[in-house]
């Protein structure tokens, strides 16, 4: 699975002009499952996420897990982060898992996530999103996970 990662002062997720999911500070973590994911990957990347030290401890160093800072996560689907740009100058989406899989695997994230995170929203598979952040840092970590 491939996520990226910022980590933000606040962050929301409108679907048709309504707010579907919101967090304070915290990560909001773009998703993209690939064709040969599964549940464990999901799994692995939740661990990953929630564990990554990105957030400053009292002395300015990046030390300190979303549950150390008391965060929210705010996870979104975004199957163009499996983008192939590697020839001509329209991306192609070949590398992204097909919608049912995708779906599948996001909404294992966000069970994931839920049952070990307090804070968890979330935005809204195959929708049309309009994501608004304050990037904290900013920090932005790409972030993939394998089997």
């Amino acid at each position: 699975m491939i996520a990226l990662l910022q980590r933000v002062a606040e962050a929301r997720v409108e679907v048709a002009g309504s707010t579907i999911g919101s967090i304070g500070r915290g990560l909001l973590v773009f998703v993209c499952a690939e064709p040969q994911d599964t549940e464990a990957i999901a799994d692995k990347l939740v661990d990953k996420v929630l564990k990554l030290r990105v957030f400053a401890d009292a002395a300015g160093k990046m030390n300190l897990d979303l549950t150390a800072v008391g965060g929210g996560l705010l996870v979104v689907s975004q199957f163009t982060l499996a983008a192939d740009t590697s020839s001509g100058t329209r991306p192609g989406f070949s590398r992204a898992a097909g919608p049912e899989l995708g779906r599948r695997l996001y909404e294992r994230v966000l069970a994931t996530a839920s049952a070990r995170h307090p804070v968890v929203a979330s935005g809204e598979f195959g929708a049309d999103m309009r994501v608004h952040l304050v990037n904290d840092g900013p920090v932005t970590i790409p972030l993939a996970v394998r089997g």
